[in-house]
This record gives C-alpha cells, structure tokens and sequence, in this order.
C-alpha cells in the first residue's frame, strides 16, 4: 500500500487516537492472514474516527457500502444507541461471514444488517433516512453510489466518502474514477465537502439543498 501519509505520523496519531478492543487486533490479523487485499481494512485510526463521527452525529441509522471482514462496521456500531441499526452492503460472502462472527463477539450483531449482493440493487431496496452513508466499495461505482445515496440522506445527514486523497496520485487512481468523483462532489450544488487529507483520505458531505 502507498502511504500518503509517513508511517510515523499515522503511528503518532493512532498512539493518541483512544484504545480499541482487542478483537480489532484479532481481526485485523486474520484478515490480513486470509485476504489478498488486506489494505481494505479501515484501521485503528479511522476505524475510531468513523465511530466517534457516528457518536458526534447522534446517528441511528448508519448505510455502509463495503462491509469486508467487518473493522468499519463493528465500530460504528458499537458507538450506536441501542434502538440504532446500521445496513452494510457488499457482494462477497466470505468476507461477509467473517465480519459477522466479529460482530457476533464484539456482542453487536443485533444492530447490523447484512446485505449481500450489488450495491445499487441493494440500495433501490432500501427506505431512508439515513444519518450517516459510508461509502467504501468499488471505486468506479463511487458516482453511482452517491447519487443513489444522497436522496436517502436525513436532513442532517452525512455521508463520508473513503480512499478519496487518492485522486491526487496518478499512480493510485491510474483509471482516474477517484479524480471523476472528487470533481463530481466539488461542482454538485446541492453539497457542500471536504476532503480530510488522513490516511487515504475521506470526504464528508452534507447537503444544502
């Protein structure tokens, strides 16, 4: 994985980023132990971001699209109330199946809804609103994804968008779909972003119309 971001820095901000559980070491290492892509996994230090943004936002229904071995999910719900439910979304059911044994001992397997099958089929199924959308699936969806996610949003709502300091780098984004999705958010009027230059970067987005 190309770093955007020097090891020691992204070590210092995790060493005064809140502890996790152990379980997120566990996972961590077997994902790395059973996956050809382990990079997918969001980390300590996003994965406590994601969470204190879910907390920050009083959140109740989260929309995940990526599950992977469950770091992301996990962590957004653990920081739910607990009447609050997240909907996460991906087509691999190996993957699948170990996020939901984590979430099964991280003891919130109650608050999530797995769904398996393509993003956009899965999303045309489902009612908002939504408080907060994490996208973090394929990248040349990441247009779609957006479009079918925005008008689900609840008024307040968030979507935070991964991987997207991406764009900057020609050798990462060679495809140019990260680029495309950037320049799409920054002229969309209805939203106001910003993208937070951490580890691969995330936008936030909120609607203002």
């Amino acid at each position: 994985m190309v770093r955007h971001i020097p090891h020691e820095i992204e070590a210092y901000a995790e060493r005064y980023t809140s502890a996790r559980a152990d379980l997120f070491d566990r996972l961590g290492e077997e994902t790395r132990a059973t996956q050809n892509t382990p990079q997918m996994m969001v980390g300590p230090l996003e994965g406590a971001f994601l969470s204190f943004l879910v907390a920050m936002t009083n959140a109740k229904r989260v929309l995940e699209l990526g599950t992977f071995t469950g770091w992301s999910s996990i962590e957004m719900a653990r920081a739910l109330p607990p009447d609050g439910r997240i909907v996460t979304c991906d087509v691999n059911e190996e993957t699948t199946a170990i996020a939901r044994r984590y979430a099964e001992e991280a003891g919130v397997a109650d608050r999530i809804d797995y769904r398996l099958g393509p993003a956009l089929e899965t999303l045309a199924t489902l009612e908002g609103p939504f408080d907060l959308a994490f996208i973090d699936a394929d990248k040349g969806g990441y247009v779609d994804y957006y479009e079918a996610v925005l008008p689900k949003l609840s008024p307040r709502g968030v979507i935070a968008a991964d991987n997207t300091l991406s764009g900057a780098d020609p050798n990462r984004d060679s495809s140019g779909q990260i680029s495309r999705f950037n320049e799409h958010v920054l002229h969309d009027e209805r939203v106001e972003a910003v993208l937070l230059p951490f580890r691969d970067g995330v936008t936030l987005i909120r609607r203002t119309a």
